[in-house]
């Protein structure tokens, strides 16, 4: 019996053709990709599950990598051990850290894109590269210069002196930032309310803030990484039509509410990419604190990411190291799911109607009100 007119066979016509010719070009770097990385996380997701100490192979079983299941993970959480003071500890750092970077590096990389996007900027190209070179420098010869900036007779503490200021020992304070203000208004230090435990850490220390020496590794990362954010939000910007800016102007929209109701919500996407790229890279910092006292002072520069390092590689203890990397892990991919919901579609769009709604009925109150 002759087959149908309309009947293909599947996978056949134009379009079953590209997706083969798609799979082929894909195929290498897919490879790629499984060797060096897919196989690679799971090798270490299963370290992490025994306690091998480097010794012969992690897979070989023995006395060297005994199967102990989730009690690397379970040992963080639950024993008072100085493990789990230690990575605690790494934890509320790091969340200090990011707390303070992302916002500043965004608004800064941001304020920067909107200044060298000006049509009626002298210089655009000079600018440009002199933003975006930090970002290009080697992190670990920027941080041996901060090292010389911030050091008790460095250069910072001596416009500090210029300014009738007594600098602060950088590296040498632990003292956090909330305690130094609580103290300068009169809180005792670790008062009654603020005793409670909660993972082992009072919620006195949990809400410390960043240390002094923890602020100059802020102020370090913001000053690195703001020029490749720069050209992200630069990039988004110059592919705004030129339109909906001819159009804003002829409504008479402010510069502010241009700002806010209509750049914003059209360069979505490339601020969520910058905000989403800001958490991996501040919970993963390590080149700068190892350069930069390797945890001190009192560890309240410690982070997961060089806890983990020093915990496999100075400890020998793989699978505890391999599980604090998966835990950040998680706390990452939960972090950029929050930050995906909150910036989800409907809720941007329920936002931008009401405020735009403000807008159009302020104006027409304006209209009303005004001379005829």
């Amino acid at each position: 019996m002759a087959a149908t007119t309309g009947s293909r066979r599947p996978g056949g016509g134009i379009r079953g053709r590209e997706g083969i010719a798609g799979w082929v070009f894909t195929a290498p770097m897919v490879v790629v990709m499984g060797l060096f990385v897919f196989i690679p996380v799971l090798m270490a997701l299963y370290v992490s599950l025994t306690n091998w100490n480097g010794n012969g192979s992690p897979f070989a079983g023995g006395q060297n990598a005994q199967f102990v299941g989730m009690q690397n993970y379970t040992s963080l959480f639950t024993e008072d051990s100085l493990n789990r003071s230690n990575f605690m500890q790494s934890i509320g750092n790091n969340f200090w850290f990011v707390l303070f970077v992302v916002p500043l590096q965004t608004a800064v990389s941001f304020l920067l894109a909107l200044i060298v996007s000006n049509r009626f900027l002298k210089g655009k190209g000079f600018f440009r590269t002199a933003f975006y070179f930090p970002s290009v420098t080697s992190s670990i010869a920027i941080s041996v210069v901060f090292l010389f900036l911030f050091a008790n007779s460095g250069a910072v503490n001596a416009v500090l002196a210029r300014l009738g200021i007594d600098g602060p020992s950088w590296f040498s304070d632990s003292r956090g930032l909330f305690h130094m203000a609580l103290g300068g208004l009169g809180v005792d230090d670790n008062p009654g309310w603020a005793r409670g435990e909660f993972l082992g850490r009072s919620l006195w220390e949990w809400f410390s803030g960043p240390s002094v020496a923890m602020c100059v590794i802020i102020v370090l990362a913001v000053w690195t990484t703001t020029g490749t954010f720069m050209l992200m939000f630069l990039a988004a910007l110059q592919d705004l039509p030129v339109e909906v800016d001819e159009a804003a102007l002829l409504d008479g929209v402010s510069p502010w509410q241009k700002l806010r109701l209509i750049t914003l919500p059209m360069i979505k996407p490339t601020l969520f990419l910058v905000i989403t790229l800001g958490l991996i890279g501040t919970w993963q910092v390590f080149d700068q604190i190892y350069v930069m006292g390797k945890g001190a002072p009192a560890g309240t520069t410690l982070t997961p990411a060089f806890l983990s390092y020093k915990q496999s590689f100075t400890s020998l203890k793989y699978g505890s190291g391999a599980a604090m990397a998966f835990i950040v892990f998680l706390l990452i991919i939960a972090l950029t799911l929050l930050q995906r919901w909150l910036m989800s579609e409907d809720r941007s769009t329920r936002r931008t109607r009401q405020a735009a709604g403000v807008v159009v009925a302020t104006q027409q109150g304006q209209n009303v009100g005004g001379p005829a």
